[in-house]
């Protein structure tokens, strides 16, 4: 049996960003009190074993991937709200984003690049958005710098694992 429909008057209590009517608009956080607030990505880069050993050695003609990609993920965390509609500006107070190479251990398991994306803030609503945005742009801006060796690469399991602060306190996934 299919799950029902939501009605509207449902969406408008589970979607802040959905009114009474069913209208979409920004969020009013000018009441919620000022928090310490911080929120953790995740995401993987899957890709050929050879990929990642040009990564590691330095042989991609474009650069330092891992420097790159890492002021491109800060970069995208601090216009987080120019990308995603109706996404409040937030003053970051701190942006990290990491790489962990995955190393194949077995045959046929793929290469992979784990990106981790850490930002905070002080204020009324909170990062998940720009550290998610951080770990996208991140993951993209590696596959730009390489895609001349592996155009197979593929930007998988970009999720939210930590957040804190605000009304609804701590929250992991992981």
């Amino acid at each position: 049996m299919a799950a029902a429909e939501p009605s509207d008057q449902t969406l408008a209590g589970a979607l802040s960003h959905i009114d009474a009517e069913g209208h979409v608009h920004m969020v009013d956080v000018g009441d919620k009190a000022e928090t310490p607030r911080e929120a953790t990505a995740r995401g993987r880069l899957v890709m050929q074993p050879a990929t990642l050993a040009l990564i590691q050695t330095g042989g991609v003609p474009k650069g330092d991937v891992f420097a790159v990609a890492q002021v491109a993920g800060i970069m995208a965390a601090k216009r987080a709200d120019e990308l995603i509609p109706l996404c409040h500006p937030l003053p970051l107070t701190y942006v990290a984003v990491t790489f962990t190479p995955i190393t194949p251990t077995t045959e046929g398991q793929p290469a992979a690049v784990e990106i981790s994306a850490t930002v905070r803030t002080v204020g009324r609503t909170g990062a998940e958005m720009e550290a998610l945005v951080a770990v996208a742009v991140a993951g993209l801006t590696i596959y730009d710098m390489c895609k001349a060796v592996d155009r197979s690469m593929r930007l998988e399991a970009v999720r939210l694992v930590h957040k804190s602060g605000g009304k609804s306190g701590e929250w992991s996934g992981e």
